[in-house]
């Protein structure tokens, strides 16, 4: 089983959203079995929070259900999850603090580094923008998650069954 987490800083807008592209994908490609995917947030505004409506709104519109509550996350998240995708650098380097002795910086990744586009970049936090924000950080995560997916299908080797 691949354990594979998101971040971001509140856990109700992009890493929710995340997990839920992610959830989706691998039940379309067949693969949902070989997956323990959560998501979580670096600091904890938002604990035991739906996430935020206008990222439901906007998963729904894209054919995406959300189902989880925020948490924060801990240091617990370094030994259970083989991947930790960060949102962005900022909370990348809320992380790296975490990793005081940097056992488990293999681990992590920002989410656009899977980003054909703007490989590396941060993925923008909508929280304080308007309704396109959101389509915008749905589009580059749909990209990333694409990606990321086959990547992860290659590097581990999972065969992927006839839908």
């Amino acid at each position: 089983m691949v354990n594979v987490l998101f971040v971001c800083l509140g856990n109700i807008c992009r890493s929710p959203l995340a997990e839920g592209v992610f959830l989706k994908e691998i039940r379309n490609r067949g693969v949902e079995g070989e997956f323990n995917v959560d998501s979580c947030g670096t600091s904890k505004y938002h604990i035991g929070e739906q996430p935020d409506s206008r990222t439901v709104a906007n998963a729904r519109e894209n054919g995406v259900h959300l189902d989880h509550k925020a948490r924060q996350f801990s240091k617990a998240d370094f030994r259970e999850f083989d991947y930790i995708m960060v949102m962005d650098k900022a909370n990348l380097e809320v992380i790296e603090r975490h990793d005081q002795n940097n056992n488990y910086s293999e681990k992590f990744h920002l989410m656009r580094d899977f980003d054909p586009k703007f490989k590396g970049e941060d993925v923008p936090d909508p929280y304080f923008g308007g309704e396109s924000g959101f389509q915008h950080v749905y589009d580059i995560v749909k990209r990333s998650v694409d990606n990321f997916l086959d990547f992860l299908i290659k590097e581990h080797k999972i065969q992927i069954k006839e839908q």
